[in-house]
C-alpha cells in the first residue's frame, strides 16, 4: 500500500483577497496523513499585489506546514492555478479553493482511491454549507453542492475544487489551464475534459470531503441560472469542436429540446420552489449549450 515508501503530494490553493484562506490552511495542517506521505501546500495568490503573503506565511507557520508562495497575478484563476502545476515536485498535486476547508481524512481518502483504482485524477465531494440568511428553497435544493457526473459509468469532467492529480498524466499531455477561460470560469470543466478525452481516467473518493460556504452573494436563482448558462457554453464548445454543419444543428436541436422539457418542468412545479429552480437551472444549461452552438460570445462570470 501506501504506506511502503515516502511520497510526496502539493496541494495547491489558488488565492485572491480572502482572509478564510487562513481557514482552508489551518485544515491542512489537521490532516491525517498516511505514514510516509510528506505534505507540502503551494499558495498561488493570484492578486496584483502580493500583500497577502505575510498573512499566508504566518498562517502556514502556525499550522505547521511546509509551504511555497506562489505570487502569481493576476485576476485570473487559469494563472494561478497553472503556477501550481508549476511548483508541483510531487507524484500527485491535490487542489482545495480558497474558501473551502477540508476535513482531516480529506488527503487520505482521494490517494487511497487513487491507489486503488489507478486513477489520473480522483475528485472529492464538495458540502455547501447555507448560512441562516440563505432562501429556504435553496438549502432544500442544495444547488451549490458539488459531486461528479458519470456518462456512460465514465466521469468525463472534473472540476478544481476538491480534486487530486497525478502529476504525469498532467506532464505526459502537457495540460495546462487555459488562460482565456480564467476570467470567464469553465477552465476546469475545458481541463478535465481535455484530460479525459485523450484517455485519462477520473475516480471519485466519496470520503474526501471538503466544505464551502456559499457567499450571500451567490444565494440567488439569478446567480445560480448565470453559472449554469455558463457551464453550458463550455459544454457547447466542447461540441462545436467536436461537431460541424449538419451534425452541429441537430445538436442545437438536442440542446434546444431539453431546454424546452425544463422550461415545462418548471411549469409544472411552479408550487415547489426547490424544484422549480431545479428545472430553470438545468434549462439554463441548455440555453448556453444553444447560445454556444449559435455563436454567442461566452459570458464572463467573473
Amino acid at each position: 500500500g501506501l504506506g511502503k515508501r515516502a511520497m510526496n503530494v502539493d496541494v495547491g490553493v489558488c488565492t485572491y483577497k480572502r482572509i478564510a484562506v487562513a481557514e482552508t490552511l489551518a485544515s491542512l495542517g489537521a490532516q491525517t496523513l498516511p505514514p510516509g506521505v510528506a505534505l507540502r501546500v503551494i499558495v498561488a495568490d493570484n492578486d496584483e499585489t502580493p500583500e497577502a503573503e505575510a498573512r499566508i506565511r504566518a498562517a502556514a507557520e502556525a499550522n505547521g506546514l511546509d509551504l511555497a508562495y506562489v505570487h502569481a497575478p493576476s485576476r485570473n484563476i487559469s494563472l494561478a492555478r497553472n503556477a501550481c502545476l508549476d511548483a508541483a515536485r510531487g507524484e500527485f498535486l491535490a487542489f482545495l479553493d480558497d474558501d473551502e476547508t477540508a476535513t482531516p481524512g480529506w488527503l487520505a481518502a482521494l490517494l487511497a482511491e487513487a491507489a486503488r483504482g489507478g486513477w489520473d485524477a480522483v475528485l472529492g465531494p464538495v458540502k455547501a454549507v447555507y448560512g441562516p440568511e440563505a432562501p429556504e428553497w435553496l438549502a432544500a435544493g442544495d444547488f451549490h453542492s458539488t459531486a461528479p457526473v458519470e456518462a456512460g459509468g465514465r466521469i468525463l469532467k472534473g472540476y478544481a475544487g476538491n480534486v487530486l492529480i497525478r502529476m504525469d498524466a498532467v506532464r505526459s499531455r502537457d495540460l495546462r489551464f487555459d488562460l482565456a477561460r480564467g476570467r470567464q470560469g469553465g477552465e476546469d470543466d475545458d481541463f478535465f475534459y481535455r484530460l479525459t478525452d485523450s484517455g485519462g481516467t477520473i475516480g471519485f473518493a466519496p470520503d474526501a470531503l471538503a466544505y464551502e460556504p456559499v457567499p450571500p452573494g451567490r444565494q440567488s436563482l439569478k446567480w445560480l441560472l448565470k453559472r449554469s448558462f455558463r457551464t453550458g457554453q463550455t459544454h457547447g464548445a466542447r461540441l462545436e469542436s467536436r461537431f460541424r454543419g449538419p451534425a452541429r444543428l441537430a445538436q442545437i436541436g438536442v440542446a434546444g429540446a431539453k431546454g424546452g422539457v425544463c422550461l415545462a418542468g418548471a411549469a409544472a412545479s411552479a408550487l415547489s420552489p426547490a424544484r422549480r429552480s431545479k428545472w430553470l437551472v438545468r434549462g439554463s444549461l441548455h440555453a448556453g449549450v444553444v447560445a454556444r452552438l449559435a455563436g454567442l460570445k461566452e459570458l464572463q462570470l467573473y
